[in-house]
């Protein structure tokens, strides 16, 4: 009988073992930002698929860690604010100023990380293409073209002092233009739309290029998706660009 026990225990444990296996392994981060309306979106790519442009230990630390902690101190500062929980992303940063004020800064901080970080991971990839069609007239005519375009927004990126970001952003008639935002400011809050930006924190690329900017930001086109930023810009022409 105990032989009998003891198979029946071994085939329960080992039953147990395959289902668990057969799990998705849940995500370190998924619990600490699945606590209120706005919630950390998943790479689209693996963590080393920016090698060696950017390396696959930034890619943890600043998705799972930094993008992370954005997401949950904006839900946190939402929580007893439910007119404002039930605003979109984009509508709590264009209608910023008009949030109580005792979350008006937090969201500001929070909300442009959240925003800027999420279309950071969009439009970056391996398929890099290059810019066509109307993404590349609208470059050539608004921006002098793409060696132009990589010199002065490099040029805008070495510039911020401390910690912030550079975009191209686009009008709702497809003209670009170039600024930078200090901290997680967005053109968003002026606004304004994001063609694309780059996130010049240290945070973004210290572990490879230490206080090297200038590297960085020269390898990060790199990895610019040429194919996702030109669906913004026919998003941005319809109406349609969020965030």
């Amino acid at each position: 009988m105990l032989t009998v026990h003891r198979r029946v225990f071994l085939q329960g444990a080992a039953a147990a073992a395959v289902s668990a296996m057969a799990q998705p392994t849940r995500p370190a981060w998924a619990a600490e930002t699945e606590k209120g309306p706005f919630k950390l979106p998943p790479l689209p790519y693996g963590l080393d698929a920016l090698e060696p442009s950017i390396d696959a230990k930034t890619m943890e630390f600043h998705h799972d860690k930094h993008h992370a902690a954005y997401v949950k101190k904006l839900n946190e500062a939402v929580k007893d604010h439910s007119q404002v929980a039930a605003m979109s992303l984009e509508e709590i940063l264009v209608k910023l100023n008009e949030l109580p004020e005792n979350i008006r800064t937090t969201v500001r901080n929070n909300g442009g990380g959240h925003a800027n970080h999420s279309m950071y991971w969009q439009i970056m990839g391996k398929d890099v293409s290059a810019p066509k069609g109307e993404l590349k007239a609208a470059i050539d005519s608004d921006l002098g073209g793409l060696d132009k375009l990589k010199e002065d927004f490099n040029g805008k990126g070495e510039k911020v002092f401390g910690s912030g970001w550079v975009f191209v952003t686009v009008s709702p008639d497809g003209k670009l233009s170039l600024t930078s935002k200090p901290n997680q400011d967005t053109p968003l809050m002026d606004g304004g739309r994001v063609l694309f930006g780059n996130d010049v924190w240290e945070h973004a690329y210290y572990l490879k290029y230490q206080n090297r900017r200038p590297e960085y930001l020269k390898a990060w086109w790199d990895v610019l998706n040429w194919n996702a930023v030109g669906e913004r810009y026919a998003a941005a022409k319809a109406g349609k660009l969020a965030i």
